[in-house]
């Protein structure tokens, strides 16, 4: 677990939802909340001030929605960890904003405990699966002419790449992956981001889908 205080950021419509998190995290271990957004173009200005760590983010918001936002956000703050926090269960969002760089998707019905979890998590291994997550993605691969358009042409990979691929679809952490491969946890995160960007994928689940689509991990 790390020992940085994560510096945390809410943006959703409802203020009573915003001071239920807030309420929720007040008294966690290494979180500090720096601020609130009431809406997404509220969002995009506090943005510019002081981005925060980890970004808990509503879909469903006022002048700028959060489909818009993650988008903007990943132009101009790729170290910002986005956690989108609603209340639409629906694969097909889900696959979709972890495709434009979510690392995480919780439903407003998930306890204040996995929020947490979540939060630490994508801090120290990037990304959060939970059973939604993973069950959205395992569908979205059934749709092979859907998957076709974003990865037309096979790539190699090598005997390394291919065992951390492997490692990675069993959702194993830096850590754990580092100990396996014999390799520095920074070199597997760079290998990680390299193969990421061989196939054109903004995320690691974007990274397995291409690596399920090709059987590279049979």
């Amino acid at each position: 677990m790390t020992a940085q205080i994560i510096k945390v950021a809410i943006a959703d419509d409802h203020k009573i939802f915003r001071d239920g998190i807030k309420m929720a995290l007040k008294d966690r271990e290494y979180l500090k909340i720096l601020w609130e957004a009431e809406d997404g173009k509220d969002l995009m200005h506090k943005l510019i001030l002081k981005q925060p760590d980890v970004l808990l983010m509503d879909i469903r918001m006022p002048e700028i929605d959060g489909v818009n936002a993650i988008g903007l956000i990943r132009k101009e703050y790729e170290e910002v960890k986005i956690i989108v926090l609603t209340m639409y269960d629906d694969q097909e969002m889900i696959t979709k904003m972890m495709e434009m760089g979510a690392n995480a998707y919780l439903t407003k019905t998930t306890e204040p405990d996995e929020i947490y979890q979540a939060i630490l998590t994508c801090m120290n291994d990037d990304f959060y699966f939970n059973d939604l997550v993973n069950k959205a993605v395992l569908l979205k691969l059934q749709h092979k002419k859907a998957i076709k358009q974003y990865y037309p042409n096979p790539i190699k990979f090598s005997e390394k790449e291919i065992r951390i691929l492997k490692c990675i679809a069993e959702d194993k952490t830096t850590e754990e992956i580092s100990k396996e491969v014999f390799l520095s946890p920074r070199t597997i995160e760079t290998i990680r981001q390299q193969m990421k960007q061989k196939v054109g994928a903004k995320t690691i689940a974007g990274l397995v889908m291409y690596a399920t689509r090709n059987k590279l991990l049979e």
